[in-house]
């Protein structure tokens, strides 16, 4: 009796041995024409689960709470999703606007604040429940509201984000979530997407009417909004535009800003120092996403139509290119694993997520995911921008 008492409770252990995990391996990688997400995990590089009922994700945007076990998505048709990786399952879903692209997480985790083009402005949820908090309109003239683009979760419970028509940076307090504050700076033409520095210092837009960056200093936000790398299009014929490049892929390596410019075939290189351009890096098509490894020792570039099948690698110490992969059909999104030394590339009309390894280039793995765009994985859960 005692032998088989002995027994039972190892095979009890067992099972919760097999059963339990860590999260920061874990990540989510959008299945855009779905409504589901695929859950993995970078260790095996294994597909785990399928997560399916988030909505339109035609655009949508993946962000964790400070645990790594809860990611909550945000979705073109307004929904925000809390999705349980540990079990598997959503926790609760609503449609919180008309239009949305994109949300963050406070620093201490217990705010989702979500930025909305329709009807305007940012909400902000409780990030247990779910249930709405407050929100601040977009306001900028007499029944007038702007697209929100760019939001960025900033230290000291703060959030900075932009807005489109009305040409401002916005930077609102949430230390009391019942009564946000809100500061406003003008910023120049149509901000269109905007990226915070590593330290939570510095929050740049990108202008799409202008030749310039938008940068507010937040330890001095009295300062105002200060133009940098102005002119850099100045007596140049501007390509067509054919994807908005993304400016929450860029990069900082080591003193340097990596930036997608717009409707070129070029990447910018900026000194933090005296935030002037320092270079420009000629590449194969207008670049979408510029993103560094976590070690600062390249940055990878993938491309809009018609240069969407190709990924650069940018050696950091040259700044030049080194590599070109072909890395599949409509390239929409790259992630790097937590220390670097792979990166997972999503080519949506391949169904398919690659996995490369960042040294040899050689490619590691292939995932079959359906039309997959955004990868997002955990490890983004203690980065301040993110």
């Amino acid at each position: 009796m005692k032998a088989l008492m002995t027994l039972s409770l190892l095979v009890v252990l067992s099972g919760c041995a097999n059963s339990l995990r860590g999260t920061n391996d874990l990540g989510l990688i959008v299945e855009r024409a779905t409504g589901s997400v695929a859950l993995v995990e970078t260790s095996h590089r294994s597909r785990l689960a399928r997560i399916e009922g988030l909505g339109d994700l035609s655009h949508a945007h993946i962000t964790y709470s400070r645990d790594g076990r809860y990611g909550y998505i945000f979705g073109r048709d307004g929904g925000l999703s809390k999705v349980d990786l540990i079990k598997q399952v959503v926790v609760r879903r609503i449609i919180q606007s008309g239009n949305a692209i994109g949300g963050a997480i406070s620093q201490d985790g217990k705010l989702i604040v979500v930025q909305n083009y329709e009807p305007g402005g940012i909400k902000v949820f409780d990030a247990k429940t779910l249930e709405l908090v407050s929100e601040v309109p977009s306001y900028y003239a007499p029944d007038k509201r702007a697209k929100v683009v760019g939001l960025a979760d900033l230290p000291n419970q703060q959030f900075a984000y932009s807005l489109l028509e009305a040409g401002e940076i916005w930077l609102t307090d949430l230390s009391d979530p019942l009564r946000p504050t809100t500061r406003r700076f003008a910023a120049g033409s149509q901000p269109y997407d905007a990226m915070v520095t590593p330290d939570g210092r510095y929050y740049i837009a990108g202008l799409f009417g202008e030749d310039a960056l938008a940068m507010l200093d937040l330890w001095k936000p009295e300062n105002g909004v200060r133009k940098i790398l102005p002119g850099y299009g100045k007596g140049e014929t501007a390509l067509p535009v054919y994807k908005m490049p993304h400016l929450r892929g860029w990069s900082q390596a080591g003193q340097d800003l990596f930036l997608p410019a717009i409707g070129r075939h070029e990447v910018l290189v900026a000194s933090t120092l005296d935030w002037q351009e320092k270079t420009r890096i000629p590449v194969q098509g207008q670049p979408v996403f510029v993103m560094a490894q976590p070690d600062g020792r390249q940055v990878w570039v993938n491309f809009a139509f018609p240069d969407n099948d190709k990924v650069q690698v940018i050696d950091v110490a040259t700044l030049e290119v080194i590599r070109t992969l072909e890395a599949g059909k409509a390239v929409l999104h790259m992630e790097f694993t937590p220390r670097g030394e792979a990166v997972w590339i999503s080519a949506r009309d391949d169904n398919r997520v690659s996995v490369y390894d960042t040294r040899s280039f050689k490619r590691l793995d292939s995932l079959e995911i359906q039309q997959p765009s955004g990868v997002f994985f955990t490890h983004r859960s203690g980065r301040i921008g993110f």
